[in-house]
């Protein structure tokens, strides 16, 4: 399946044509590995939904965004039949991420549209997204596409790891912390080639 025609791009190139004004959305989750990085795992192109990450000084702007909100609820509409939607938008203190998460956050320019400029996080901030459901197969699969894909090492994790700014919820850090000696181990098997 061509990236174009992956479920993520015919999620975003939908809101964009319900948008009549600029909207920066960053993806994360296996949409953004879909339409963020080249030659992306297939799985990742059937994806049923767009999960976003808001930054803290956007979300009453987002909030107030009544064009943004409508034109969400169209596309849930549309492709609600296929299980398609665009689900998710967390507030940034919601999802584990680095504490300069900002500063790397990536254009995504795979799919071409008016409105909607989406960008997603860096690879390594992605692989700590998928460290909040613990040792779950499917998340593990996507953190091995992101460390093999930026050639992350152990040392680059243990460091993000000590940057990470994890939510309260006990459940969380302690799915944290069963995802990480499978995080490493991954990474130490990048690094053997």
């Amino acid at each position: 399946m061509d990236i174009s025609e992956s479920n993520p791009a015919t999620l975003a190139r939908a809101l964009d044509r319900f948008l009549d004004h600029e909207v920066q959305l960053i993806i994360y989750g296996r949409a953004a590995i879909a339409l963020g990085f080249e030659n992306p795992p297939p799985a990742t192109l059937k994806t049923f939904d767009i999960d976003a990450i808001i930054r803290t000084h956007t979300i009453e702007e987002l909030s107030n965004d009544e064009n943004f909100w409508n034109a969400k609820d169209e596309v849930n509409e549309l492709f609600k039949d296929r299980g398609l939607y665009i689900t998710h938008l967390f507030g940034e203190e919601q999802v584990f991420l680095r504490n300069n998460w900002k500063e790397h956050v990536v254009p995504i320019t795979s799919i071409s549209t008016e409105n909607l400029q989406l960008f997603r996080p860096a690879a390594i901030d992605l692989v700590l997204t998928k460290m909040m459901r613990g040792d779950d197969e499917q998340d593990m699969e996507d953190a091995r596409f992101l460390i093999n894909h930026d050639r992350i090492t152990r040392e680059q994790l243990i460091e993000a790891f000590a940057m990470a700014n994890l939510t309260d919820t006990v459940e969380l850090h302690d799915a944290f912390e069963r995802a990480k000696p499978i995080v490493l181990e991954i990474a130490e098997e990048s690094a053997k080639g």
